[in-house]
Parts: structure tokens; C-alpha cells; sequence
């Protein structure tokens, strides 16, 4: 019986803690509030007369969020090496490649701010060339609720993650974290690629979907 114990690991690598749980439960949780959002876009998208979706493109197209969506893939890559990395001890690594994931989710956050900037001075524009026609104030359409619901509440959550990992890259330049102890890495790292995960589905729904027939 002591040889058999003597043979088995001392860790398990993939030992459900009670951060994971704690994490996994908050994951769930937040999935539903973006099923609801989810939901209420897609019942609105097929039942609303009204949608406007190709109206209020103003000129990009798919290439912007195209590229947004290709930013927020890499980093749940580095986030992955980033990962493996302080697995192996590797701390200089681990910073480098946490810092390229903080990087990637900058600057997605600054093409979506680019973004709003432009969809927001369409819409006025739109607005204005509404009044002038029929002399009434331009009604805030389903589409352009719905399209800042579920952008800003994901761009909401890649703030957070944003901070998240900054916090983490700070406590792994002061050391805190070893091939042994790195728990807290783990735990961004799923918050991370949920965030990514979610804005793929956001995406699809929101840029690639056909336009629904009038």
C-alpha cells in the first residue's frame, strides 16, 4: 500500500478549488443576464417593422468589428501561453505574455469607443435629416437600443477584465505568483475567454446575420 501511495501525484494539475467554483457560479450568473440581452434582441430583430439595421452602417462595414473580434482571439491566445508559462516558473513569460492580453483588450476598447463615436454621429445625422422631412423628432429605434445594450454591457465586462488583468500583472511583477501557487492567473483566464467567447456569439448575431425581410 505505500508503494501504490508513493506512486501517485502529490497535486492534482486540475483540482477544482474553490475559486474555480466561485469563478465558474459568477460565469453562470453572468451568462444568463447576456441570454436575456441576447433574447430580447433576437425576438425584437424578427418581430420589430421597424429594424433600420442597414441604415445606421456608416460606411465600415464588417472590417472594423472584423478585426475587433480577430483582436479579442489573440488574446485569449497569450492569455493561454500566458498561463502555461507560469506553470513552468517562467515569470519573466508569464508578464510579457499578461501584458500582450491587457494590450489586446485596450485596444479593442478603443476601436469600440471609435465605433460608438461613429454610430452615435450617424444616428444624429440620421436624426436631423428626419426632422427636416417630417418636421417630427426621430423615434430611438429597436436596433439602436438593443445594438448599445449588448455592446456596452460586453464592453462593460472587457473594462472589468481589463482591470482584472492589470491587477494580476502587478501581483506577478511583485512575485506573487510561482509554479506552484499561480491560482489567480487561472481564474482571469476563465473570466477572460468567457468575455471573448460572449463577444464571438455578439458578432455573429449583431454583424453577421443577414438583414431580416421588411
Amino acid at each position: 500500500m505505500e508503494t501504490i501511495a508513493a506512486t501517485l501525484p502529490a497535486k492534482k494539475p486540475y483540482s477544482f478549488t474553490n475559486g474555480k467554483l466561485a469563478m465558474w457560479l459568477f460565469l453562470g450568473s453572468d451568462a444568463m443576464g447576456f441570454m436575456g440581452l441576447i433574447g430580447a434582441y433576437i425576438v425584437l430583430r424578427i418581430t420589430s417593422p421597424d429594424w433600420m439595421n442597414g441604415k445606421l452602417d456608416p460606411g465600415f462595414g464588417i472590417n472594423l468589428t472584423g478585426f475587433m473580434t480577430f483582436l479579442l482571439i489573440v488574446s485569449s491566445v497569450t492569455m493561454v501561453t500566458a498561463l502555461a508559462k507560469i506553470e513552468k516558473g517562467d515569470r519573466k513569460g508569464l508578464l510579457f505574455w499578461l501584458g500582450m492580453t491587457i494590450l489586446g483588450g485596450a485596444t479593442f476598447l478603443g476601436l469600440q469607443a471609435y465605433e460608438w463615436n461613429l454610430f452615435i454621429h450617424h444616428i444624429a445625422d440620421l436624426a436631423s435629416a428626419y426632422t427636416a422631412e417630417t418636421g417630427k423628432e426621430a423615434p430611438f429605434t429597436n436596433y439602436q437600443a438593443t445594438f448599445f445594450s449588448l455592446t456596452g454591457f460586453h464592453g462593460l465586462h472587457v473594462t472589468i477584465g481589463v482591470v482584472y488583468l492589470s491587477c494580476i500583472w502587478v501581483r506577478a511583477w511583485q512575485g506573487a505568483y510561482t509554479a506552484e501557487n499561480h491560482s489567480p492567473v487561472e481564474l482571469v483566464g476563465l473570466y477572460w475567454h468567457f468575455v471573448d467567447l460572449v463577444w464571438i456569439v455578439l458578432f455573429t448575431i449583431i454583424y453577421l446575420l443577414p438583414e431580416p425581410p421588411a
